[in-house]
């Protein structure tokens, strides 16, 4: 008897072996394909599983095998590439292979839903409606108007019955009448054609004639701010279309899919398919759809949409490959990034790296020759990098985190009819609230972090749990009304912005005030106007964000990317700074950087604006290697969440009694930096390693006796590969 072996999304770490369902026959069976899916029982419920393998023998009694319940794809509906990178990376990232296949599949497949590749709904006459009498829908003149440009048109989608502006209400009173109905008909595929680009520069040429495109290789488009990284991608996607085949295009925020996709609509007449968490269900399942069918010649999205298939994949792109939102921080704990290289070696496809600020490990495996090295050294067309200017604030008085030198700057700007960028990477009125009289200082009930004023909502709010309380009007310790406001969020700036600004437009960008859908692209219409205003916001703005009438930008604190206890902080504050820095002076009008430090000789500080990021990384790199730290070493961090932190340092001493790291170092266990989140207590275990191998021999052993644990059932743990945070 043939064996179903699936992966059902669960926390264990193991495939599931079922008999066949009970009415296919011995052909049917022989006919699976790895990929399908397979609706079976699990326990008391009906679970959506993925094949993969049909085995020959089981290790499971005969007698406690149960048959699947239903085969849900006659063909399966991911790739042979991409299940093959599921697996690869569920035994990677020790991670069980069922949530990882889960992450290749949009919600309603998921959860069993039919498949509707390559058809789309269309509305056309029932047979009954075909049968009317002239004249019968006199009364209903909507209606009659509606069938008739049915009997016209044939079949044909509701948008385009929509566009002739006919309404839902109409529609849904002929099929109540049975006059009309919905079907599916198969999507024939369009041939894209593209408009000529700008010319290329000298070094945007070179980079492009080196991108082989017949064969996996990993090309570092390694260019400063404003040097054309965008255009070469879009080069590369010309080229992909022309030999038939799709691009596949990765971007670390939702924020940036709207930007790049209005400039390929521009560039291409072509289907362009968006792939990210902030789409409705079922756009995102359409998405999906259109790109495994073939039917989407370009795919963006954000780090899950690389496990999406392609039908006839031809490039793949990770645009700010260094930035840390390509790494999944819970749950399957992955990197997009090191995924879409490993993606491309199973497609046999070119990945090409982007960044102007590349991280230590992309940056060490091109100066290793694993990567090749693209560089374009200088902005594109008359305009120059912006000129850094370092300002002193020590003994000046501030108001919402602001010089008066760096608001005259500002007001200088704005008078010339430029537009300005402040940088506070902190989001709230601020980021504390005192009692002046008895010192209380109010922290989230449920970790050890302190709780942000948001005043606009009235209320103090936990970033790191979203537990929020109403502002109170009194001390809950001494009941004074002495409540003072400490440190500075955009909204405190903005509010100073304002009073001093009032002709000026005030643009905050943060997570609070971009909640709706399409806020980030309406900004950018707005902002690309060029009329003079204010941009004030966090990261959000540093991401590849190109505004052309920006020719001043400010960091109002950069003393906060200056200290850090993780051995990273010093290659994100580098990052940060010239991220930030780049988005001045990026069209025909100079540019201009004002930092405002009370630490203004800091050796790392200096050492960036002196010798540039490239420099500066490389200094980076020289200590890594003293140190045996990633790139030079790996890291593993397994963490352990319980109601106490005894507990939880406990079940992790007891995996390192039992481990034998062999040539691996253990750390710990030690409290994480944030011993209390969410009302639990965390701990960790550090796992550092010459070499992959042997940090795979550690992380196996790990997962094995945290699994075999009667400590590890009582509590949460997980582990990370290759972590990026603590």
């Amino acid at each position: 008897m043939p064996i179903l072996r699936l992966a059902i999304a669960t926390p264990l770490r193991r495939l599931f072996d079922y008999l066949p369902p009970v009415d296919l026959d011995d052909d049917a069976v022989a006919a699976l394909s790895p990929g399908c899916r397979v609706l079976a029982p699990f326990g008391a419920r009906q679970v959506c599983g993925v094949l993969i393998a049909v085995a020959e023998e089981t290790e499971v009694p005969s007698d406690k095998l149960r048959p699947a319940l239903d085969i849900l794809d006659t063909t399966p509906l991911v790739s042979a590439p991409v299940l093959a990178l599921c697996q690869w990376a569920a035994e990677y990232y020790r991670h069980p292979a069922g949530e990882v296949l889960a992450a290749a599949f949009p919600g309603g497949l998921r959860r069993g839903k039919s498949s509707a590749a390559d058809t789309e709904l269309v509305w056309q006459l029932s047979e009954r409606g075909r049968g009317l009498p002239d004249g019968a829908l006199r009364n209903a003149p909507r209606q009659a108007e509606l069938l008739a440009a049915l009997q016209q048109w044939g079949a044909v989608s509701w948008e385009r019955l929509k566009d002739a502006g006919h309404s839902t209400p109409t529609r849904r009173s002929l099929v109540q009448k049975g006059l009309i109905e919905d079907t599916r008909r198969p999507i024939e595929p369009g041939e894209p054609r593209w408009r000529e680009g700008p010319p290329l520069s000298p070094e945007q040429a070179a980079a492009l004639d080196a991108v082989n495109s017949g064969q996996f290789a990993s090309y570092l488009l390694h260019g400063v701010t404003g040097s054309g990284k965008t255009e070469v991608y879009l080069k590369l996607v010309e080229r992909a279309l022309a030999a038939g085949r799709q691009a596949l295009l990765l971007v670390p925020e939702i924020g940036l899919t709207p930007q790049l996709a209005e400039r390929l609509a521009r560039r291409f007449d072509a289907e362009i398919a968006a792939l990210h968490s902030g789409l409705a269900d079922g756009a995102r399942e359409a998405a999906w759809e259109a790109a495994r069918s073939g039917r989407a010649h370009i795919v963006i999205g954000t780090r899950s949409a690389v496990f999406a298939s392609l039908a006839r994949p031809g490039l793949i792109v990770v645009d700010e490959e260094h930035d840390a939102s390509f790494k999944q921080q819970d749950g399957f704990r992955y990197s997009a990034r090191d995924l879409a290289v490993k993606r491309g070696q199973l497609e046999k496809v070119p990945v090409v790296l982007g960044s102007a600020t590349p991280s230590l490990e992309t940056l060490q495996n091109a100066l290793a020759g694993r990567y090749q090295h693209l560089r374009l050294s200088k902005r594109i067309g008359d305009s120059q990098l912006p000129g850094v200017d370092i300002l002193d604030i020590r003994k000046l008085p501030l108001r919402g985190g602001l010089s008066e030198g760096l608001l005259q700057a500002v007001a200088g700007e704005l008078d010339a009819g430029n537009q300005a960028l402040l940088f506070l990477n902190r989001r709230g009125f601020a980021p504390t609230l005192q009692c002046h009289d008895c010192g209380f200082i109010a922290n989230c009930r449920h970790c050890d972090a302190r709780l942000t004023l948001h005043r606009a909502a009235g209320e103090l709010r936990c970033h790191h749990c979203e537990w929020r309380m109403p502002l109170p009007d009194r001390c809950p310790s001494c009941n004074s009304r002495a409540l003072n406001a400490r440190g500075v969020g955009t909204e405190q700036a903005e509010a100073v912005l304002r009073e001093r600004f009032p002709d000026y437009s005030i643009h905050r960008v943060d997570r609070d005030s971009m909640q709706k859908r399409g806020a980030m692209a309406t900004l950018m219409d707005t902002v690309n106007r060029g009329e003079p205003c204010i941009l004030l916001g966090t990261q959000m703005l540093t991401k590849g964000h190109h505004f052309p009438g920006v020719t001043l930008v400010g960091l109002l604190d950069t003393d906060a990317a200056l200290f850090s206890a993780d051995f990273r902080g010093p290659e994100r504050m580098g990052q940060l700074v010239t991220q930030v820095a780049g988005r001045a002076g990026r069209a025909e009008r100079p540019g201009r950087v004002i930092l405002q430090t009370h630490y203004p000789d800091h050796p790392l500080l200096r050492t960036l604006l002196q010798q540039g990021y490239d420099n500066y990384a490389g200094q980076l790199l020289e200590e890594r290697a003293s140190l045996k730290l990633p790139p030079f070493g790996q890291l593993l961090m397994l963490r352990a969440e319980a109601a106490s932190l005894d507990s939880a340092e406990q079940f992790l001493a007891e995996l390192r009694q039992a481990a034998d790291p062999g040539s691996a170092q253990l750390i710990g266990p030690l409290p994480s930096p944030m011993q209390r989140r969410g009302g639990r207590f965390r701990a960790q275990l550090l796992g550092l390693a010459r070499n992959r191998s042997a940090l795979q021999r550690l992380a196996v052993q790990l997962v094995s006796e945290a699994e075999a644990s009667p400590s590890g059932k009582r509590l949460r743990w997980s582990l990370d590969i290759d972590p990026l945070e603590s």
